[in-house]
């Protein structure tokens, strides 16, 4: 790969070919990484949050930010702030992942915020009150230990379709 000329798509604009990692990070050209996310891709809401638990669950909430941002360009003008606020939530724990405890904390909030109109709804069996009670809960957590390291994407992995009880 010529590093001196930018990556194109098919349809000539400027995408990064450089392999990720888990949380999305590029790794140098030549490096094996994670398959990347296709862009642009309309899901049902099942498939949608479907796709992204299983991603959160493997620890790589980057990806499942790429999956709730397609849901959230291609869905219903309605909508567009529940995905918003959980492709922000996955964004902040990518960013808790990475060690960027500031960064990490700030999206948790602001998807946490973006989600509030939707907690007494449950929209498609989505447990927004307690993703907004977990967002709030690892926002303060790794808000308060700035410095103390990345946490666990895995390990931290919110739920989005608790039981219902």
């Amino acid at each position: 790969m010529d590093e001196t000329r930018r990556d194109r798509d098919t349809e000539g604009r400027a995408r990064n070919a450089r392999p990720r990692d888990g949380l999305g990070r590029p790794l140098p050209y030549g490096v094996p990484g994670v398959e990347r996310q296709p862009e642009g891709v309309v899901r049902t809401p099942e498939e949608t949050v479907r796709e992204a638990q299983r991603l959160l669950d493997a620890g790589m909430p980057f990806h499942a930010h790429e999956v709730f941002e397609d849901a959230w360009k291609s869905g219903p003008v309605a909508e567009r702030e529940l995905w918003r606020g959980l492709a922000q939530l996955a964004v902040g724990l990518t960013h808790a992942a990475r060690g960027n405890a500031t960064g990490g904390a700030r999206l948790l909030r602001r998807g946490a915020a973006a989600l509030a109109e939707f907690a007494a709804v449950r929209p498609y069996g989505i447990g927004v009150d307690g993703l907004i009670g977990w967002a709030e809960e690892l926002a303060g957590r790794v808000g308060a230990a700035s410095g103390a390291g990345p946490v666990d994407a895995a390990a931290e992995a919110p739920c989005l379709r608790p039981p219902v009880r």
